[in-house]
C-alpha cells in the first residue's frame, strides 16, 4: 500500500492487532502473503460477497470468483470503489499491488491473465477477507 495515501478507516498499530488475527494482521498490515492453497475461503462457492476482514468492506461478489489453480482465492472483477492499487516492486518484481479502498489493509495482487470479460486475476490472499452468505 502507498503508506503517503490517507483512507477512511484509521487505526493505531496497537488497535489492529488487537481486531486482527495474528495472521491477518502479517497480511492486511505488513504486506505478508498466505501460503498457496491453506484458506477455507478457497473453495467457498455460496452466494455472497467477501468482505475485507480489516474493516468490512465489501470488496468482491461470488459470481466474481473463479478457479485460478494458484492456491488464492481468485477474483476477475471487483465491487466499484472497493480496492486501490499500487506498485509493488519487492522481491526484485513489478507487480500491481491491491489494497482495501476502506483501510488500506494490504489483499494481494492482479495480474493480466484472467478470465473475460475483464481479462484481470485478482488473486487475494484469502485470510484477508471474510465471507458473507447471501
Amino acid at each position: 500500500m502507498n503508506k503517503q495515501e490517507t483512507f477512511p478507516v484509521v487505526k493505531s498499530e496497537e488497535e489492529w492487532r488487537r481486531i486482527l488475527t495474528p495472521e491477518q494482521f502479517a497480511v492486511l498490515r505488513g504486506n505478508g502473503t498466505e501460503r498457496p492453497g491453506s484458506c477455507a475461503l478457497l473453495v467457498e462457492k455460496r452466494p455472497g460477497t467477501f468482505v475485507c476482514a480489516g474493516c468490512g468492506q465489501p470488496l468482491f461478489k461470488s459470481g466474481a470468483k473463479f478457479e485460478s489453480g494458484t492456491g488464492w482465492p481468485s477474483f476477475f472483477n471487483p465491487l466499484e470503489g472497493s480496492v486501490g492499487t499500487s506498485v509493488d516492486g519487492s522481491y526484485g518484481m513489478r507487480r500491481t499491488e491491491v489494497h482495501c479502498a476502506r483501510c488500506g489493509g494490504h489483499l494481494g495482487h492482479v495480474f493480466e491473465d484472467g478470465p473475460k470479460p475483464t481479462g484481470l486475476r485478482y488473486c487475494i490472499n484469502g485470510v484477508a477477507t471474510e465471507f458473507k452468505p447471501d
